[in-house]
């Protein structure tokens, strides 16, 4: 809920559903996914994030604010996760045939560490269909060996940006490229393409996989310029 760049936005509502119950509805068709957990903070401005999961039957943990590396670490413990799948509360528009897809490349290669848009400069995925998954043993060697600010905040960087920690990673294609697309939640211009997308979705009567969310881009292109100045990484630069 502490967002500095548009706060609250993971509990915003859109035709009057909070944007979190949202993604994890969506999330629940997911096939390789056994267990869904909130991990949120102990900060005070979360308690309504636990109000939002303890109201919606949602399992939850909340852990440090800063040091998300080791809530991760923490709430994966306290399950007794063996493989972990991370999506941020800021792509409400994930896409569960994805989500498996980057879950089956895992296992099948047997790698530390699965992503579709990570490392974002060989990624052709759009910015809010992000899937990350990696092992606990993993997981647990970075909570134990990460020292870095950055590696504290952003969980993953640990695994992928510096080849010398020797994790085995992998990164699922896309034919085609979609990355200038973006759907994901951090300024107000893109919380009102969520809302157009969302409007297309209903209107359509799709699911709103990821596919028919290109579709709709792609025949309405108006939608995609309201928030093309930004781009995926810029919350990184601070």
């Amino acid at each position: 809920m502490g967002s500095t760049r548009l706060p609250g936005k993971v509990l915003l509502e859109i035709n009057k559903i909070p944007l979190l119950k949202f993604q994890i509805d969506r999330i629940e068709n997911s096939k390789k996914v056994d267990k869904i957990v909130v991990a949120t903070t102990v900060a005070r401005e979360d308690d309504s994030i636990e109000s939002f999961c303890v109201n919606n039957q949602i399992e939850f943990y909340r852990g440090s604010q800063n040091d998300v590396l080791s809530r991760y670490y923490e709430c994966a413990s306290n399950y007794q996760a063996d493989v972990i799948v991370r999506l941020t509360a800021d792509c409400p528009l994930s896409d569960p045939d994805l989500i498996d897809k980057v879950v089956s490349l895992f296992l099948k290669s047997k790698a530390d560490y699965a992503a579709n848009t990570i490392p974002v400069k060989t990624s052709n995925w759009p910015d809010g269909s992000d899937v990350e998954v990696f092992s606990f043993e993993a997981l647990e060697r970075a909570q134990r060996e990460s020292t870095s600010a950055e590696e504290r905040e952003h969980v993953t960087f640990f695994f992928w940006k510096n080849k010398e920690n020797g994790f085995k990673t992998i990164q699922l294609d896309n034919e085609d490229d979609w990355s200038k697309y973006r759907f994901t939640i951090d300024y107000p211009e893109d919380l009102k393409v969520i809302q157009l997308l969302m409007d297309e979705i209903e209107s359509r009567q799709v699911f709103g996989n990821i596919e028919e969310i290109i579709k709709i881009f792609k025949s309405k292109p108006e939608i995609s310029k309201i928030n093309e100045e930004y781009y995926f990484g810029i919350g990184w630069e601070k």
